[in-house]
């Protein structure tokens, strides 16, 4: 067991230990009395730091800061956050393997904490890119927070070891049952509203098997996960960059994921919500296991996909996106034309956020079409679904 710590030591959330000396550091931050008079206005300026300072455990930092953080963010920056599905979770014997949808950066797996904590269940443990550890300050955040480090832009050989490493880390806290984990269905967010599993996640998870097909897919436990923004976290960020890679490849600034964090925080995101979906049956994986190798994963993929779109809450701005996007009234009783008014002003004022050289109709096109994939996404599994009952009679 001893020898498995030490090949985790470079992925692995912090330690209690690891993690009080962090606070103490982060507590110094200048920034530190401001975020504590936002989280704690009827107290003074220096209780965030002395909490920080008094802390013994990450256990402690999440109940005392982070959960109010994210209750925080929901308050201020969105009009009612729902979820369902919950029941799945308690049914569980043992831990489980989150796999979510990725639409912001920070607060998809924030908020499906946030749930685990209000409905008693153990927090998971949290897959994250390590490009968003370049500032010291975020990194003793994030690994205080049980975040697993993702190691990103390495060659292919590097990136075949680190998978592995990888894999039978997220294995071993499942079946050990040390701690359930949020990974997201895919690397990095999804930034034209299409939620795709990627094959190769699938053979990530696959690799550290030491079983046939089944066992290793069934023993992770899989529940799918479906979070739906009103008002698409970084919307406008997002459709820059598809513009942009159509012609050439698209570089990040260096501080672009911090901007991403902050503004994903900060945008007004009106309704939120939470579908979290019934575990992956072993009739689902025993059925994907009898395919090709490459089809195995397909199936698995396509299980999983299923989910996430069945979990999508569609509101107004997916439906008016629809509509504007293919010049359309398909689903004009879902809105008012006041809703609309308000819709196109929000979508123009978005545009005028990035520099005018860049074309405004291919931007406003990518842009709708943000907001009207998910509904697109629902039609195809309607026509899916209808093609396969018509096919069993």
């Amino acid at each position: 067991m001893e020898d498995l710590i030490n090949e985790f030591d470079s992925i692995s959330p912090y330690t209690d230990e690891e993690a009080v000396k962090a606070f103490g550091i982060l507590a110094e931050h200048p920034n530190v009395p401001l975020i504590s008079k936002t989280l704690f206005p009827d107290q003074p300026a220096s209780f965030l730091h002395d909490i920080l300072k008094s802390l013994k455990s990450i256990d402690e930092f999440q109940k005392l800061v982070m959960n109010k953080a994210v209750e925080w963010v929901l308050d201020t920056s969105a009009h009612n956050f729902s979820y369902d599905g919950i029941e799945y979770l308690k049914q569980l014997n043992g831990k489980f393997l989150c796999l979510s949808n990725h639409r912001d950066i920070i607060l998809d797996p924030a908020i499906t904490q946030l749930v685990l904590y209000r409905n008693g269940i153990e927090l998971t443990e949290i897959a994250v890119g390590d490009n968003l550890l370049s500032n010291k300050y975020v990194e003793y955040l994030i690994r205080s927070n049980r975040m697993i480090k993702v190691i990103r832009g390495i060659n292919a050989r590097t990136l075949y070891l680190s998978s592995q490493v990888l894999s039978r880390y997220i294995r071993t806290c499942i079946t050990s049952g040390k701690s359930s984990i949020w990974l997201a269905q895919r690397e990095g967010r999804s930034k034209n509203g299409i939620d795709i599993t990627e094959q190769g996640l699938l053979k990530m998870l696959d690799m550290s098997g030491t079983a046939d097909f089944t066992s290793n897919f069934e023993e992770l436990n899989i529940v799918p996960l479906s979070i739906s923004y009103e008002y698409e976290p970084c919307d406008i960020m997002k459709a820059r960059e598809i513009l942009i890679s159509r012609t050439e490849k698209y570089v990040k600034g260096s501080r672009e994921d911090l901007v991403s964090i902050i503004t994903g925080i900060r945008q007004q995101k009106g309704n939120i919500h939470l579908n979290i979906g019934a575990p992956l049956t072993h009739e689902e994986i025993d059925a994907a296991s009898v395919c090709n190798k490459n089809d195995r994963y397909q199936a698995i993929r396509h299980a999983v996909d299923l989910r996430v779109i069945e979990g999508y809450q569609l509101w107004k701005t997916n439906y008016m996106g629809y509509d504007l996007a293919n010049h359309s009234f398909k689903y004009a009783d879902k809105y008012t034309p006041e809703d609309l008014e308000q819709f196109t002003g929000y979508v123009e004022h978005q545009l005028d956020q990035v520099e005018p050289e860049l074309n405004r109709n291919d931007l406003r096109d990518i842009f709708l079409r943000i907001y009207g994939n998910p509904v697109l996404s629902k039609e195809q599994l309607a026509e899916e679904r209808a093609a396969a009952a018509a096919q069993a009679e």
